[in-house]
């Protein structure tokens, strides 16, 4: 699907679940942005653009990686058909938005992120980076991401997840993770379909890229 064939609501949905970066409430859309109907919703899940999970009440939507593509296709794009005046003002921002993204060299993905976790202690300092504390984060992160237990995830989306982790801990972490017998790190088989922020995200043992995990039951 190109970004011609989306109507304006689907794509400002597609945009608000790029901002907060992380599964939102479909009962919640509409206080961030245009109520997403049922046939709107089914037609992005179709697509591929959408993650849906129906095993959560309320049920939850997140961007899938090429939902993520999409939206990059979208900052700086043209506004969809028949896009009125606060339409077409959010895609004067995102061409704004466009422009330093080609002006750093940087992605979407550098831009938004998930939320903190505001029942998290204020308190930074009691935070732990300690060898343990990360692989257990890690665990938790990929319970969180995978549709199903030993399903695999990018690690773009990992690290998305866990973005106030130090990347050179957290590539330890996985490199140390691995060895666990229930824990897989695999190369995408086809790279040509890996975007950059997907190569970026590669975790690196031995001589080998790795863009995957899994974490078996």
């Amino acid at each position: 699907m190109s970004t011609e064939d989306l109507n304006g609501t689907e794509a400002a949905v597609l945009l608000v679940l790029m901002a907060e970066a992380s599964p939102v409430k479909n009962s919640e859309l509409k206080t961030m942005g245009p109520e997403l109907k049922k046939t709107n919703r089914d037609k992005l899940e179709k697509s591929g653009l959408i993650e849906v999970n129906r095993n959560v009440t309320p049920m939850t939507l997140e961007l899938t990686d090429k939902g993520w593509r999409t939206c990059g296709e979208l900052i700086g794009g043209e506004p969809p058909a028949r896009s009125n005046g606060a339409g077409k003002a959010m895609f004067t921002v995102l061409a704004g938005l466009r422009r330093w993204l080609d002006r750093t060299d940087s992605r979407p993905a550098d831009v938004f992120s998930a939320r903190e976790d505001e029942s998290a202690p204020a308190d930074k300092s009691e935070k732990t980076d300690e060898p343990d504390d990360i692989e257990a984060s890690i665990r938790a992160a990929y319970a969180r991401l995978a549709r199903e237990p030993g399903s695999t995830v990018r690690l773009s989306r990992l690290r998305n997840e866990l973005h106030d982790i130090p990347r050179i801990d957290l590539d330890d972490a996985l490199a140390r993770l691995r060895r666990a017998s229930d824990v897989s790190l695999i190369p995408e088989e086809n790279q040509k379909t890996l975007t950059d922020e997907e190569r970026a995200a590669a975790v690196v043992v031995g001589n080998q890229q790795n863009h995957l995990l899994s974490i078996e039951p």
